[in-house]
């Protein structure tokens, strides 16, 4: 009898620590908008970023149209569920730095990295093993600039297999 509870408590475990490595979780993104006139417009944003359920702190710096994000812990949050709030309120995003946690995982240059809340393919960075979180910009049309965006194409094309699945971001470790 000891032997099937310990048994199904070190499985219970083992089960429990794996769907937690299988997460990606971003702690803050740093968000840069574009098209913002007056303060009003950035009092949109922070209204609409502050609504959701996973936004713990939104700092605003009017110089530079930022909006430094903090997230709550062990949220599910995607690049795209931020970037389609900011676009709700009819302006873009000019660049997103998000800080993320890919737990241990080893980044190879041009290979995807799964994990629930996306794929996560790295243009940048060599090849290592992360330990926690990293700093990382997003590349993806509509996370940066357009021009931005065409001064990359190439970069874009060699990803556009990647990047025309759902959920599937290109990063550049910073």
């Amino acid at each position: 009898m000891k032997n099937i509870n310990l048994k199904s408590i070190l499985v219970s475990a083992f089960v429990l620590l794996a769907s937690l490595s299988s997460q990606a979780q971003i702690s803050k993104a740093e968000i840069i908008a574009t098209g913002l006139t007056c303060s009003m417009c950035s009092n949109a944003i922070n209204k609409q970023l502050k609504s959701m359920a996973e936004v713990e702190n939104v700092a605003v710096d009017l110089n530079t149209n930022t909006f430094t994000v903090s997230l709550k812990e062990n949220n599910t949050l995607t690049p795209n569920v931020l970037k389609e709030n900011i676009e709700k309120t009819g302006f873009f995003i000019g660049s997103m730095v998000l800080t993320i946690d890919l737990g241990t995982t080893k980044i190879e240059e041009s290979k995807a990295v799964k994990k629930q809340s996306g794929t996560y393919v790295f243009v940048n960075g060599g090849d290592k093993t992360i330990d926690g979180a990293i700093k990382v910009q997003v590349l993806n049309d509509g996370f940066v600039t357009k021009k931005e965006f065409k001064k990359s194409a190439k970069l874009q094309a060699k990803y556009a297999d990647l990047v025309a699945q759902e959920n599937t971001y290109l990063l550049k470790s910073i």
